[in-house]
């Protein structure tokens, strides 16, 4: 077959250990037709194909994004975006040129806060002296806090308290009302639904579905802003991505616009198992991953939420936290109980991907994990832990002995991007710093490794995450984390698509498997470290179709 595509004049990276370097690529429909050196390729040219000339740049396999939140992503874009702005009178111009903006939004929601935006803890009277007469409200830049103004807590009838399961907390002062903290997804989930935005978070919310089901015109909306996040995906690169929240609506929004022609990615979406779930509700898994089994869409994987996260103290910890005694949080699912439901995940056949950022819930989710593995006996699972933020040294070697995937975010690391050193690093204590946020040493211990962002929680560029991870800091009193820019760009690639059962498909560049392909704007390898998140993609390839040319 005819190439329709020739990539040549690059740096090409295969990812393939047998044949781990060429000049150039040929594409011939959804895969890869061939790949060697410039004259071999280009001699395959016919009149009908194009030659693109990548100028000495490296060619890679597409990004594999193994953690992100695509349909919040997508809907987050038209938030406002409050990276970088700290102290209330940034605080307040960028709340009021939104606002003069959005005249008509029945909330001004905005993303990225830091928990140190303001000097101090901030309150719901802080935003009433920003805006008080439209409801507003700020998520946290991981997600899992808001912190809303007097006229949205009262709009979302909570400013007198809401009950919540345990976990999830509307924190409550001292006069009986509201603080404007909101801890967790169910606390803050009224004051969401005022910007009407409430089903497309279901998936990790509540793990359930939009009840009526919406309708044609709605859905239309819910998939226009899904295919703004693919967009936004397709410019870093991405090919693949492993949606880290998810129901069967997520699903039908992207079966929508595969039938559309708009799916410009591969997606695999979970069914998102709640501590109020009985495990008769992975029935709906099964039908899940039964219904949506194809090269670009799939689940047969159920996601869980063992723990919170440190900077709001409800991270799961073995010790307490300092100043906070008798403060260790608790699981969102005890031993036992997770025990029993990762068994029967494991026994029907589907991958478990548990958030766990507390070292106690690190522990509590491998020790799930093996008790599956003695009950239903070995398998090529490929169960996984995202963040794995803070590790006992004595559950570390666990990791590679029962095949546990460690899913990282190197973007998450204090100090590394766009999270600051502080509050994060006194909340956990120094102390423990040299448990916090491993990468080298996982990988030393023969740990599977998989890059991603968790976006929206930080930007999704994955040059800026390989800059990260190439430039992060050493805490004091601790061994360098960092891994060498080879191992960075697997975990990106190759060692993500084995992370999702996918490296039959795609992450390396060999005849036959799937055209997905990213060329850069440079040559990676010859670029200083701290200047690789400057760089950008020059082109993105999925499935032998340009989805992003720079």
């Amino acid at each position: 077959m005819t190439p329709h595509l020739i990539l040549t004049n690059a740096r090409v990276l295969t990812m393939d250990p047998a044949h781990p370097r060429a000049e150039a690529v040929a594409l011939a429909g959804e895969r890869i037709a061939a790949i060697g050196t410039r004259a071999e390729i280009e001699a395959l040219a016919g009149p009908g194909t194009e030659v693109f000339d990548c100028n000495g740049a490296t060619l890679m396999p597409g990004f594999v994004e193994s953690h992100l939140h695509l349909v919040l992503g997508g809907t987050e874009l038209a938030h406002l975006q409050l990276t970088h702005v700290h102290g209330e009178t940034a605080l307040a111009k960028a709340f009021r040129d939104f606002a003069a903006k959005n005249p008509d939004q029945p909330l001004l929601m905005a993303q990225g806060g830091d928990y140190a935006i303001l000097d101090h803890p901030m309150t719901r009277h802080d935003l009433d002296r920003i805006i008080a007469d439209r409801p507003i409200a700020i998520t946290a830049h991981d997600h899992h806090t808001v912190w809303a103004n007097t006229a949205a807590l009262t709009a979302a009838g909570i400013l007198h308290g809401g009950k919540t399961p345990p976990g999830h907390e509307v924190v409550m002062g001292a006069d009986g009302t509201a603080t404007g903290e909101l801890r967790e997804f169910e606390a803050f989930a009224p004051v969401v639904a005022l910007g009407g935005e409430s089903r497309l978070y279901l998936g990790i919310a509540t793990g359930g579905e939009p009840s009526p089901w919406p309708t044609e015109a709605e859905q239309a909306v819910d998939r226009a802003k899904t295919a703004r996040g693919l967009a936004h995906a397709a410019r870093q690169g991405i090919t693949s991505m492993v949606n880290m929240d998810g129901n069967r609506y997520t699903l039908e929004l992207l079966r929508g616009l595969q039938r559309e022609g708009g799916l410009t990615a591969r997606v695999k979406v979970p069914f998102h198992f709640k501590p109020h779930m009985e495990l008769s509700e992975l029935d709906r898994a099964d039908e899940m991953t039964r219904d949506f089994d194809d090269d670009w869409l799939s689940c047969r994987f159920v996601k869980m939420f063992m723990d919170g996260v440190s900077d709001s103290r409800t991270a799961y910890m073995l010790h307490d936290y300092p100043g906070c005694p008798g403060h260790r949080s608790e699981p969102l699912f005890p031993a036992p109980r997770f025990n029993e439901i990762a068994t029967e995940v494991d026994r029907r056949g589907m991958q478990i991907a548990v958030h766990a950022i507390g070292d106690a819930a690190v522990r509590t989710t491998i020790d799930g994990y093996e008790a599956a593995r003695v009950a239903n006996g070995p398998r090529d699972s490929r169960h996984r832990i995202e963040h794995i933020e803070m590790i006992d040294p004595a559950d570390v070697p666990r990791l590679g002995a029962l095949g546990i995937t460690a899913s990282i975010q190197p973007v998450h690391a204090p100090g590394a991007m766009d999270f600051a050193l502080q509050p994060t690093l006194d909340t956990v204590g120094r102390d423990r710093w040299k448990d916090f946020f491993l990468c080298r040493t996982l990988a030393e211990a023969g740990a599977p490794i998989a890059f991603a962002s968790d976006w929206p929680v930080t930007d999704i560029s994955v040059l800026r995450g390989i800059g990260a991870a190439m430039t992060r800091p050493t805490y004091e009193g601790t061994k360098d984390q960092r891994i060498p820019l080879a191992d960075v760009l697997r975990a990106y690639t190759a060692a993500g698509a084995w992370a999702a059962h996918w490296e039959d498909l795609t992450g390396t560049l060999k005849p036959g498997l799937a055209a997905d392909v990213v060329v850069l704007s440079g040559d990676i390898e010859a670029t200083p470290h701290e200047e690789i998140a400057a760089m950008s993609v020059a082109l993105t390839i999925c499935g032998g179709r340009v989805t992003w040319r720079g």
